[in-house]
């Protein structure tokens, strides 16, 4: 009886990895040990985003990332399906980098559209294909539940810890600014 036990419980072991192994690195740009950490809470459908994306992190990057006073911290805040799905993308490749999460932003006008979850993926999908160089298994990221977890947990702790209901949200050395 024992042998029937251990051999069910190793096949379950087997079937059914455990994914503890698996770490969601977090989006940062900058060095981890700066005098000013930042970390913003967004959502990828939200123009006030795009716009810190396009109009001020490069003058942020300029002045203060790229000089180690500052390193910034992108958190995702999805407010809708659309923004958890380019989320999902954005955190997919699991490399820590924000090139994508950039690009996905400065071209939000040309995926972030449509009346349907259908329709914003066929559109993100396109964006993607067409003008980035990304390598990425589209449906593999949608799909992945580690992520999905991931994200939605950052979202329940902006929550939880500072307070955020709205994007975008700036923490700056783990203060909240309205």
């Amino acid at each position: 009886m024992n042998n029937i036990i251990l051999k069910i419980l190793f096949f379950l072991l087997i079937s059914f990895p455990i994914n503890s192994e698996i770490k969601i690195k977090p989006i940062i740009d900058g060095n981890s040990d700066a005098k000013v950490n930042i970390i913003v809470f967004e959502s990828l459908t939200c123009g006030h985003c795009a716009n810190f994306h396009k109009d001020i992190f490069p003058k942020l990057k300029n002045q203060y990332i790229d000089k180690g006073i500052v390193s910034i911290e992108f958190k995702s805040f999805p407010l809708d399906m659309a923004a958890l799905n380019a989320s999902k993308i954005a955190h997919c490749r699991n490399d820590g980098n924000s090139k994508i999460l950039h690009f996905l932003f400065l071209n939000q006008d040309s995926w972030a559209k449509g009346e349907t979850i259908d329709e914003f993926n066929k559109n993100l999908k396109a964006v993607i294909s067409k003008k980035g160089k990304f390598e990425i298994d589209f449906n593999k990221c949608l799909n992945n539940k580690i992520v999905e977890d991931h994200i939605l947990e950052d979202r329940i702790n902006a929550v939880k810890k500072f307070d955020v209901n709205a994007t975008p949200t700036i923490i700056i050395n783990n203060k909240k600014f309205d």
